[in-house]
């Protein structure tokens, strides 16, 4: 469903990333993790189409994001980190919107099943502006499911969410994972990533430093299945590159 070959992005002659290759299947979930400025946001702006690549190529569900970018925005659905919502519309609104840009026909069931997935749905004729900054995510993340996407990125998802909000979002991307979407999510949360992800990349100056299975990552360094396992593993990779830099 993902595939990204030799991607390069330079900004003003800064590598950002560094030829980065890396595939993602339907029914994983990749988590993908680094420090600040590691690449991890760049690479997902770059599979969405937002920044274009310097060198390299991906493919969202088949289709190059540079070659045939509507075709892949068709079968991608995208959360950032601070998604820009329409202040003046409503949750509903938010919805239908969607649904129209993306030709979703009869959208109402799937609509209201997404509002009371998320517990929106005593918020559906609210203005997003009057909204908490979790249910404005959780509104973002209701419209990128609409349509059904094959491939769906996320950048912090859990930025602002309480509790049972956290809770109610891993369980909508395991089931998505098992409906066959592949699903990358970039977060500093590493806790996450071991409840989460099948799969992990460690990104560190724009370079992947691991990618494998969860477990093949935990084995390699030793490490058992415990709340500190990845975050040690995360450390002993980014800082050995790090003393390699000095």
């Amino acid at each position: 469903m993902i595939t990204v070959t030799n991607f390069t992005k330079h900004y003003k002659g800064f590598a950002a990333v560094k030829d980065l290759s890396f595939k993602v299947r339907p029914g994983q979930i990749l988590g993908l993790v680094g420090p600040n400025g590691a690449g991890k946001t760049t690479t997902l702006r770059a599979l969405c189409g937002i920044v274009p690549p310097t060198s390299g190529h991906l493919l969202v569900a088949g289709h190059d994001i540079v070659k045939d970018p509507i075709a892949a925005k068709q079968n991608l659905g995208y959360i950032p980190d601070d998604p820009r919502l329409f202040d003046t519309l409503t949750v509903w609104e938010h919805l239908a919107f969607t649904a129209a840009a993306y030709r979703v026909a009869n959208f109402e069931r799937q609509a209201e099943a997404l509002l009371q997935s998320f517990e929106l749905s005593h918020k559906r004729d609210t203005l997003v502006h009057n909204l908490s900054r979790g249910m404005r995510q959780k509104v973002a993340i209701a419209c990128a499911f609409l349509h059904d996407p094959k491939v769906i990125l996320f950048d912090e998802p859990l930025t602002g969410l309480d509790p049972q909000g956290i809770r109610g979002i891993q369980q909508a991307i395991r089931e998505r994972a098992r409906d066959g979407a592949a699903v990358i999510i970039s977060s500093h949360l590493l806790s996450l990533f071991e409840t989460l992800c099948t799969h992990v990349m460690v990104l560190n100056l724009g370079e992947c430093r691991r990618f494998g299975t969860m477990g093949d990552i935990l084995t390699e360094f030793g490490q058992s299945d415990s709340n500190s396992a990845l975050e040690a593993a995360y450390f002993t990779i980014t800082q050995d590159k790090q003393m390699g830099e000095v």
